[in-house]
């Protein structure tokens, strides 16, 4: 990912959801050839010249400020994640180098294993699956049996019906914070060159992800990062799951642990259960 150019792009998706009226401007029913909001309105309500709002969509525009960025971002109306996107494309920190293939340590893999009722997986920062438990390998259909080449969340989302069968409807919906993710993990690493690999496998070798890639989101993962998950099991029916994530900021390489709880006495607890029960059993 040229970092300029996504620089331009993602400013101009961003101006194009935004209409006149949304932001106090008078359209006077003229038409537009392009939606959105025209460069010179932007530039007027972030305070900024045409001249060099023009320059930093093209990409030409060096040394820009911390306090343009941010009028440009409340101008935008950016929500916290897309502007801290915003801020490192057009103020990129210094350059990390290539992050090497991520490590699990012998205690987290303990930890791992101790998660008898709760589905559990470890996720490298460009979606690898680096490490996960039974219950979670059950659920997903088998994490296991995906090649090692082709082991990340992104494939199993985007690749295989395992993914699509299981999670229904609320696929869509996972598939899109994969995609935001992986921008965002971009934005952070522009110079890892397996992360931009990644991305552009994906781009080429899934329309649906590339679909979703142009759609220009962000999302970026912290701890306490919360969700819904519906999933269908082939044994218990569907499991409504909730699904936390926590960060490893002491494991480089690891962008955190993904946890899938149900409330116990739920149903769907119930139905963990039985599944982890089945999966202690000893072989017959």
């Amino acid at each position: 990912m040229d970092r300029q150019d996504e620089l331009g792009r993602f400013l101009r998706s961003r101006r194009a959801r935004l209409r006149p009226e949304d932001v106090g401007l008078t359209a006077y029913g003229e038409r537009r050839r392009v939606p959105g909001l025209r460069r010179e309105e932007l530039a007027q309500l972030a305070g900024v010249s045409v001249t060099h709002y023009t320059r930093l969509e093209q990409g030409r525009a060096h040394h820009v400020s911390a306090e343009i960025v941010d009028a440009i971002a409340g101008a935008l109306r950016l929500t916290g994640e897309e502007r801290a996107h915003l801020h490192r494309l057009a103020r990129p920190a210094r350059r990390d180098g290539v992050a090497a293939p991520p490590l699990v340590r012998p205690g987290l893999r303990h930890l791992l294993d101790s998660l008898v009722l709760t589905p559990a997986v470890v996720i490298g920062h460009h979606t690898e699956i680096v490490a996960w438990n039974p219950l979670i390998n059950e659920l997903t259909g088998g994490l296991d049996v995906l090649p090692r080449e082709r082991r990340t969340m992104s494939h199993w989302l985007f690749f295989g019906d395992a993914a699509r069968t299981r999670m229904g409807p609320t696929w869509e919906a996972h598939a899109r914070r994969n995609v935001a993710f992986l921008r965002t993990a971009l934005g952070r690493h522009p110079d890892d060159e397996r992360l931009r690999g990644h991305v552009a496998v994906m781009r080429v070798q899934s329309e649906e992800f590339e679909r979703l890639w142009q759609a220009h989101e962000v999302h970026e993962w912290v701890s306490g990062d919360v969700g819904e998950l519906s999933l269908r099991h082939p044994d218990v029916g569907t499991l409504e799951l909730s699904y936390e994530r926590v960060l490893l900021p002491s494991d480089p390489g690891l962008s955190g642990l993904t946890l899938w709880t149900a409330p116990p006495g739920s149903p769907s607890h119930s139905a963990l259960r039985r599944i982890a029960e089945r999966l202690s059993a000893p072989a017959p």
